[in-house]
C-alpha cells in the first residue's frame, strides 16, 4: 500500500479541491501548466479578457466563438481516472465533505460524485441578462456550436453561462461552507490546481495552515507544497492509489 492509501485509509472526513489539471487526464487543457490555455493568445485576445464580464457584454461573439472548444464541447470528453477515484471514495464514505472544485467541466458529475461545489460556476444553466429566463446546456450548446451568440426566446436579451467571469463575485455562501469543511475535516485532497487563483485556493490554503493534514497531488509545485504532508507530481499515479482504498 503506498502512502497515499495509507493516508486515506486512517482518515474519515476528507474534503477535496480540484482544479483543472484533473481534466487533464480527459484530454481537456489546463489553464495555468506547461500547455495552458492562459499561455497562448487566442486571436490576439488574453484569455483573462475574452472571460471578462465586460468583454462578454460588449463582444459576446468573442466569447462563445472561444467557448465552443472549452465549454460547449464537453460532449467529447469522458471522465478521468481521478474523477472516477473521487466517486469511489464518495461511494465508501471516504468523502463526506465532498469536492470543491475550480472546474466547470462536469466530469466529477458525469463520473458518479454528488457532492459536487462549482466554485466558478457551472455551464449546466445559463440565464438571461436581460429577464432571468433560464435554459439549460443541452438547449444552448447547438446554437453556440452553429457559430450563433444565444439569445433569450422571451425577450431577446443576451444569454449568459452561470460560470463565474472576472469582474463577478463568487458565490459567498458557497464559500463559507467551504471554509467550514475545510476546517473540519481530518485530510484535504488538493489536485489538479496550482493554487493562485483566490479566492478559491484560500480553501485549502487556510486547511494547510490551520493544521489540517493536506496532501498536494499536482505537476507544477505550489507555494503550498512546504505545509504538505505528501506531496505527488503524478496525477495518474494518485489516482490508481485512491482507486485501491
Amino acid at each position: 500500500m503506498g502512502a497515499l492509501a495509507e493516508i486515506v485509509k486512517r482518515s474519515r472526513r476528507i474534503v477535496a479541491f480540484t482544479g483543472a489539471g484533473v481534466s487533464t487526464l480527459s484530454g481537456i487543457r489546463d489553464f495555468r501548466g506547461k500547455n495552458g490555455v492562459y499561455r497562448q493568445l487566442w486571436h490576439g485576445y488574453q484569455v483573462e479578457e475574452i472571460l471578462s464580464l465586460d468583454c462578454f457584454r460588449s463582444q459576446p461573439e468573442l466569447f462563445y466563438e472561444w467557448a465552443k472548444e472549452f465549454v460547449y464541447s464537453l460532449d467529447d470528453y469522458r471522465p478521468g481516472a481521478m474523477h472516477t477515484a473521487l466517486a469511489h471514495l464518495e461511494s465508501v464514505g471516504k468523502l463526506p465533505l465532498g469536492i470543491y472544485t475550480q472546474n466547470i467541466d462536469l466530469l466529477h458529475q458525469r463520473a458518479g460524485s454528488r457532492q459536487v461545489y462549482e466554485i466558478h460556476g457551472s455551464p449546466a444553466q445559463h440565464h438571461c441578462l436581460r429577464c432571468r429566463t433560464a435554459l439549460p446546456y443541452a438547449e444552448v450548446a447547438p446554437t453556440v456550436m452553429a457559430g450563433k451568440v444565444p439569445r433569450c426566446p422571451k425577450c431577446g436579451g443576451l444569454i449568459k453561462p452561470d460560470i463565474v467571469f472576472y469582474g463577478e463575485n463568487l458565490d459567498e455562501d458557497l464559500l463559507q461552507r467551504g471554509f467550514a469543511a475545510f476546517g473540519g475535516a481530518d485530510l484535504a485532497l488538493v489536485m489538479g490546481s496550482s493554487l493562485t487563483v483566490y479566492p478559491a485556493a484560500a480553501l485549502p490554503e487556510a486547511a494547510a495552515r490551520n493544521g489540517v493534514p493536506t496532501v498536494i497531488i499536482n505537476e507544477q509545485p505550489t507555494h503550498l507544497d512546504d505545509l504538505a504532508v505528501l506531496r505527488i507530481e503524478s496525477l495518474e499515479e494518485a489516482a490508481k492509489e485512491l482507486a485501491g482504498c
